[in-house]
């Protein structure tokens, strides 16, 4: 098995950390001794001096992770924009190498080491770089998150395709309610439309969840999620 996998989205809000979180805990529900790693993220609430992420302390709990939140969320910004953007008002450049040691520490303890990403795979970390860069320097497999409802097809066969484009490996893709169903045809036809169109693996659709505590998201996982396809990497 991988030690890694990285977690992208086709588009911001499809509900990436919720997957993540969903997908340690089965990994974790099978005996798997799975962690998380948030190592961007803006939008962040400032207590005093203290930027605290949101997405990164949910999948440390999740996981339910000793090391701090600020080893798991290396790179924490206030600015609520692509890390760029970010980095550049807040005065603080990512070095992507802080970012690789920090991950191969996490993966000395944990087996393998969950990853999400910030918003699709062309958000811009730095000038020339991008998301997509970050998974190919991790040397990790991509789970895609997507959702089911209309336009979907298009942003995850353009984020399938670039990626095996840049060389990384697509080991699945998982199909997210963000927001309760409403009935559509393109709920019941996309997930089966999108893995054959894009010949990826799919692991799976996960409901809309009203409770998003590990019990709930550990019980979906098992019942929606078919991880097979990935532990055989």
């Amino acid at each position: 098995m991988a030690r890694g996998f990285f977690i992208s989205g086709t588009d911001t809000g499809v509900g990436k950390t919720i997957v993540t979180a969903a997908l340690i805990r089965c990994m974790r529900a099978r005996g798997m001794h799975a962690g998380a790693m948030k190592p961007i993220e803006t939008g962040c609430s400032r207590v005093g001096d203290v930027l605290y992420p949101h997405d990164g302390i949910f999948l440390k709990r999740a996981a339910g992770m000793d090391e701090s939140f600020q080893h798991i969320s290396p790179y924490r910004f206030e600015t609520a924009a692509a890390p760029l953007t970010a980095s550049e008002e807040e005065g603080m450049e990512i070095d992507i190498r802080v970012i690789r040691d920090q991950f191969d520490l996490l993966a000395k303890a944990y087996k393998p080491v969950i990853v999400e990403g910030v918003g699709g795979i062309l958000v811009p970390i730095r000038r020339d770089y991008f998301v997509i860069d970050l998974i190919r320097d991790l040397e990790l497999p991509l789970i895609v998150v997507a959702t089911p409802f209309l336009g979907t097809i298009n942003h995850a066969l353009l984020t399938v395709n670039h990626a095996i484009d840049r060389g990384v490996a697509v080991a699945g893709i998982i199909i997210n309610f963000s927001r309760p169903p409403d009935g559509a045809i393109s709920e019941e036809t996309s997930p089966a439309l999108i893995q054959r169109l894009s010949g990826v693996p799919l692991l799976g659709t996960f409901p809309y969840l009203r409770s998003v505590e590990n019990e709930a998201l550990e019980q979906a996982a098992l019942k929606h999620l078919d991880i097979g396809p990935v532990l055989d990497r």
